[in-house]
C-alpha cells in the first residue's frame, strides 16, 4: 500500500456488519439461503475484505457482475459459490477455470457455453437462469421459455442450480402491486422450468428491500445486497454503517481577507475577520463529489461540524474550521456515522450506492472490530 493510506482509509466495521447480517438473518427461515452481493468492489468496500467478512459469518453464496470479480475472490482464497450475474459469453474458459456459476440471460449465452463444456468433457455444470419478470435488462421472457426448456432437456453439460429474477421497485410502496405481480409471474416460469427438469433448483427473487418488505415470498435463496452495507428500506430502521471514510488533516491555515480567496476559480471566500482551513487528502479522485464542495456537506472533526469552502480539488478539498480546536493530524470522518452517506446522497440527489461505489482502490480498505 501506498504512503497515502497513512492519512486515507476506508474504515470496515465488522461488528456493524454482523449486526445488519443478523438483522436480515433474523427476518428469513433457517432453511432459507442467503447470497451476498459483492459486486463493485462489494459497493465500494472492498471485495476480498468483504467476502472473507461474508464467509466467516456463515453466508451460502455470494454474487458479483462480472467474470474479472469472481475470479479475484478465488485468488485470493475465497471458495464459497460465486454466481456471476453478467457472466457474457466471452469469458466462459476462465468461469469455468475458477468454478464460477454464471448466470444464464438468453439462450445464445447457454449455447456457447454448452459449446466450451461439450470440448471439456464436463457436465453438470451449475448454471443459473435468469427470469425477466419486469426489470427488463435482462434473463429470460415467459414466451421464450419452451425453446430455453427443450435446449435444457437435451443438454448434458449443465445443471440449473438456481431459477431467478429481480424486483425493479421492492423498496417502494406505491409500487406493490407491481412488485407483486413480478413474483407471480416469476413463479410461473421457475415452476414451468422445474416441471420440465423433474427436479428443483434454488429460486430467489429478493433484494435487500424485498427481504425487508416481502419475506413471505423468500422461496429458497434471497440476495443481500446494500442492506448488509447499512441502508434498509424501511423508514423505521436504522442499521449500522459499515463503512467510515476518514482523512486525516494535512495543513491548517489561517487567512486574512487580504489573502484572497481560496481553492480553483477563487470560489473560497474569506470571512471579513479571517477564515481558518483545514486541508484534507481527499478530492473528486477519491469519490467525493464536486457538488459537495462550496459548502453544500460538512465532515465531521471531534464531534464538530466543518463545511467545505471553495472548490473540491482532483485529491484535496478545504474545510472551514474557523472557530474549531482542530490540528494538523486530526482525523475527519467524510461518511459513516456522522454524517450518514444517505445525507451526502441526499445533498447530491443520488443514491448511496453512488456514493459508495466511487470510493476508489487507492483508498485502503481496513476492517476494524
Amino acid at each position: 500500500m501506498g504512503r497515502e493510506n497513512d492519512f486515507s482509509r476506508l474504515e470496515l466495521n465488522l461488528g456493524g456488519c454482523l449486526s445488519n447480517y443478523s438483522y436480515f438473518r433474523g427476518l428469513l427461515k433457517e432453511s432459507t439461503k442467503l447470497l451476498v452481493l459483492v459486486k463493485a468492489n462489494a459497493y465500494g468496500h472492498g471485495a476480498v475484505e468483504f467476502a472473507s467478512m461474508m464467509q466467516r459469518f456463515g453466508a451460502d453464496y455470494l454474487a458479483v457482475a462480472l467474470p474479472v470479480e469472481g475470479i479475484e475472490l478465488r485468488n485470493s482464497g475465497i471458495s464459497l459459490p460465486v454466481l456471476v450475474l453478467t457472466a457474457g459469453t466471452d469469458f466462459f474458459p476462465e468461469i469455468i477455470d475458477n468454478r464460477l456459476e454464471p448466470g444464464i440471460p438468453n439462450l445464445a449465452a447457454l449455447k456457447a457455453l454448452d459449446a466450451k463444456l461439450r470440448e471439456r468433457g464436463i457436465k453438470d455444470y451449475p448454471v443459473h437462469i435468469k427470469i425477466d419478470s419486469g426489470m427488463h435488462r435482462l434473463g429470460f421472457m415467459e414466451d421464450e421459455l419452451p425453446e430455453l426448456i427443450e435446449f435444457l432437456q437435451g443438454c448434458t453439460t449443465v445443471r440449473v442450480q438456481s431459477v431467478y429474477s429481480h424486483l425493479a421497485a421492492a423498496e417502494d410502496p406505491s409500487e406493490d402491486e407491481f412488485t407483486l405481480g413480478q413474483i407471480g409471474y416469476f413463479q410461473r416460469c421457475a415452476k414451468a422450468i422445474e416441471d420440465a427438469l423433474g427436479y428443483h433448483p434454488l429460486w430467489h427473487i429478493l433484494n435487500s428491500a424485498g427481504i425487508e418488505r416481502f419475506a413471505d415470498y423468500q422461496f429458497d435463496m434471497v440476495r443481500l445486497g446494500i442492506g448488509i452495507y447499512g441502508i434498509s428500506a424501511l423508514p423505521s430502521v436504522r442499521l449500522t454503517p459499515v463503512a467510515s471514510l476518514k482523512v486525516k488533516i494535512l495543513q491548517i491555515k489561517h487567512l486574512k481577507p487580504q489573502d484572497g480567496t481560496i481553492g480553483y476559480g477563487r470560489w473560497g471566500k474569506i470571512a471579513p475577520g479571517g477564515t481558518t482551513i483545514a486541508t484534507i487528502p481527499a478530492g473528486y479522485a477519491d469519490g467525493l463529489d464536486r457538488h459537495l464542495g462550496r459548502g453544500a456537506a460538512s465532515f465531521s472533526i471531534g464531534g464538530h461540524r466543518a463545511p467545505t469552502i471553495g472548490n473540491i480539488c482532483m485529491d484535496m478539498c478545504m474545510l472551514d474550521v474557523t472557530g474549531l480546536d482542530v490540528k494538523v493530524g486530526d482525523t475527519v470522518t467524510i461518511f459513516g456515522d456522522d454524517p450518514r452517506v444517505e445525507e451526502l446522497a441526499e445533498i447530491l440527489g443520488t443514491i448511496p450506492y453512488e456514493i459508495l461505489t466511487s470510493i476508489p482502490h487507492r483508498i485502503e480498505r481496513v476492517v476494524v472490530r
